[in-house]
């Protein structure tokens, strides 16, 4: 099993999802839009966040993939602006650098 930094490390997605994710970073913040993004509590573990947003945005890939009518491109780029900050978060506090 891949630990989850790997995950989002290998993570193959359209271009223009990922340029409106890094395009939409500057503006994300976490107390604000992570409770919204997670429709819920945040959970306590950096780790548990990045596991639900790797869950949430897995989810809305298959949705793409099968060009189901309940995708959202909006919604699966705030969920990938939203991985992206988190992993980046977790890598500055393991690298203090």
């Amino acid at each position: 099993m891949l630990d989850i930094q790997t995950q989002i490390a290998r993570l193959k997605r359209p271009p223009l999802l990922v340029n409106a994710a890094r395009f939409g970073l500057k503006d994300y913040r976490r107390k604000t839009h992570l409770p919204r993004i997670l429709q819920g509590p945040v959970p306590a573990k950096n780790h548990a966040v990045l596991v639900t947003l790797c869950d949430m945005e897995s989810h809305l890939n298959s949705l793409r993939k099968t060009r189901d009518a309940a995708y959202s491109a909006a919604r699966h780029v705030e969920v990938l602006i939203a991985l992206i900050a988190e992993a980046r978060r977790i890598a500055e506090v393991k690298d203090p650098n």
